[in-house]
């Protein structure tokens, strides 16, 4: 039986308690268009099983991070952007700016975009 954590909104949106627009779902993940998109193409792709963050992966959740990969394909391809290009990001922590205690991924694309990838962003050595 997968984790679920009741408080989590994620799994709130899994178990369908929660609205979303839905791109792609299969028995280990979802994808959903995000609320508050920034490019044409936003789309976070969850396990459906509660995994709180990167850091809280075990080597026995190899496969769900697997399909977390496999699946931005996929929804690359259902929403148009996978000739074009897409950018695939997972914040990890408070100072990524983590929002959601639930592993997910945003597939971002349809425009051009820069690096780094945040406005005021500069790059660190060392």
């Amino acid at each position: 039986m997968p984790r679920i954590e009741s408080d989590c909104i994620f799994c709130k949106i899994v178990a369908g308690q929660i609205p979303a627009t839905v791109v792609y779902r299969n028995e280990h993940v979802m994808a959903f268009r995000d609320v508050n998109p920034t490019a044409p193409t936003h789309v976070l792709i969850i396990p459906i099983e509660h995994i709180p963050s990167l850091s809280h992966l075990s080597p026995t959740d190899e496969t769900i991070a697997g399909h977390i990969l496999l699946a931005a394909r996929t929804v690359a391809e259902i929403t148009g952007v996978l000739e074009s290009g897409y950018r695939l990001v997972f914040n990890n922590g408070p100072d990524a700016l983590q929002s959601v205690g639930h592993i997910h991924a945003h597939l971002i694309g349809g425009k051009s975009m820069g690096w780094p990838p945040f406005p005021g962003a500069s790059v660190h050595h060392g």
